[in-house]
C-alpha cells in the first residue's frame, strides 16, 4: 500500500497505542489473587492470543518504520537552492535549533551587566561587570538568518510529509 509520511506516523502512533492497550491488559490479566477458601475471580486471558497480537503489532511497526526510514534517507526535497534528504534535514534542523538557542541568549544580553557579588566578608567590595564581547547586530542578523532557514526547512518537510507517497508492504 502507498502512504505519506504523515499517514505512516499516525499509523505508528495508532500501533503504539494498540500495543500499550494489549500490554496493559496482559499485565492486569496474567495473574490473579485469591484468599484461601475464597472463590477466585479469574480474569479472561489467553496468552497465545495476546502474544500473537503483540507480535503482529511489532511486525507491522518494523515494516512501516523501515519503509519510512528508507524514504527519509533516499527522497530528495528541494530546500531553497539545494536538495536534501529528510534525515539530513532533521539533523541540520537540530543543529540550527541548538545554535539559535545560543544566539537568542546572546541577543538578549545587555552590553554591560552587573555581576552578583558573593563576597560578604568585605565592606568595600568593588562591583564587577560583565561586558558583551561581540557585535549584537551580527548576532541579531545570524539569529534571523538561522530562524528563516529553519522555517524554510520545516515548510519543505511539512509539504513532503503531506504529499510524498512511498510503498509499504504490510
Amino acid at each position: 500500500m502507498k502512504m505519506t509520511s504523515a499517514y505512516a506516523n499516525k499509523l505508528l502512533k495508532s500501533l503504539a497505542d494498540e500495543k500499550s492497550y494489549w500490554t496493559n491488559k496482559e499485565e492486569a490479566s496474567r495473574t490473579y489473587v485469591a484468599a484461601v477458601g475464597e472463590e477466585p475471580v479469574i480474569p479472561e486471558y489467553d496468552y497465545s492470543a495476546v502474544s500473537d497480537t503483540l507480535n503482529e503489532i511489532d511486525r507491522k511497526t518494523v515494516i512501516i518504520r523501515h519503509a519510512l526510514n528508507l524514504a527519509n534517507a533516499t527522497a530528495k526535497i528541494p530546500v531553497g537552492d539545494t536538495e536534501m534528504s529528510v534525515d539530513s534535514i532533521l539533523v541540520k534542523m537540530a543543529q540550527l535549533n541548538y545554535r539559535k538557542t545560543t544566539l537568542d541568549t546572546m541577543r538578549k544580553c545587555l552590553p554591560k551587566m552587573r555581576e552578583s557579588s558573593h563576597s560578604f566578608s568585605s565592606r568595600n567590595a568593588v562591583p564587577e561587570y560583565r561586558y558583551t564581547n561581540y557585535d549584537p547586530e551580527l548576532v541579531k542578523r545570524d539569529y534571523e538568518r538561522i530562524s528563516g532557514k529553519i522555517m524554510e526547512m520545516q515548510i519543505a518537510l511539512d509539504q513532503y510529509n503531506q504529499t510524498f507517497l512511498f510503498e509499504v508492504e504490510l
